[in-house]
């Protein structure tokens, strides 16, 4: 992003990238408590400012780990183990999830153990080595991953326990879910739903914010 801020405090139509993304989890009815995980110099305001923004079921926030798993452990030990029951695991820059598709997937992971959010993908997609297209791999048995991705506590607690948190490889829970043997159930959901990763992303997000408010 060349920025010096971490990328879900950029702003998107003036206000953070990570509210509007807490938005939807604070209306979503299946949700009942929200634990956020940030970079450890961004963690010690947050629930001050939180409070401007209305977000009344966020209740901790943990500093994060090198990697992604790391993070993700650290807030899975944060919660109520005696009071878990769906842990959704969402990235805090993907700010077009819908309130339906939370619900959707949290649904899902009650009655099937785990389910994560997909999208079609729409790309013909090429396997290659070096410099040579080896084959072409039939799209229509491919989805992209995206979030949230939910799992029963003991599922996803479990998955943890058995994999090394520093492994940069791991880029997301189902993949950790899958190692031990459990089946993970696909719900599917909007393309919309982008992870804002370059400043290409962010011009997007605002051409789509712009778009939604121009049909309300």
């Amino acid at each position: 992003m060349a920025s010096d801020r971490p990328k879900q405090f950029l702003h998107l139509a003036g206000t953070p990238i990570i509210f509007h993304t807490l938005k939807a989890f604070e209306e979503c009815d299946s949700i009942q408590e929200v634990i956020v995980v940030l970079p450890a110099v961004e963690a010690a305001g947050f629930l001050s400012l939180a409070g401007k923004f209305g977000l009344k079921k966020l209740s901790k926030v943990v500093p994060g780990g090198a990697t992604r798993a790391d993070s993700v452990k650290r807030g899975l030990l944060a919660i109520r183990s005696v009071t878990a029951e769906i842990v959704a695991v969402h990235d805090g820059v993907r700010p077009f999830v819908t309130i339906e598709e939370i619900e959707l997937t949290v649904s899902a992971a009650k009655e099937t153990g785990a389910a994560i959010l997909v999208a079609p993908v729409v790309d013909t997609i090429k396997v290659v080595k070096g410099s040579t297209v080896v084959s072409t791999i039939d799209r229509a048995s491919l989805r992209h991953a995206l979030t949230p991705q939910c799992f029963r506590y003991e599922v996803l607690r479990k998955a943890y326990e058995e994999v090394d948190v520093n492994d940069p490889s791991l880029t997301d829970e189902s993949s950790l879910v899958e190692r031990i043997g459990a089946s993970v159930a696909i719900v599917e959901g909007s393309s919309r739903n982008i992870k804002i990763t370059t400043q290409a992303d962010l011009v997007i997000a605002e051409a789509y914010l712009r778009h939604v408010s121009n049909e309300s």
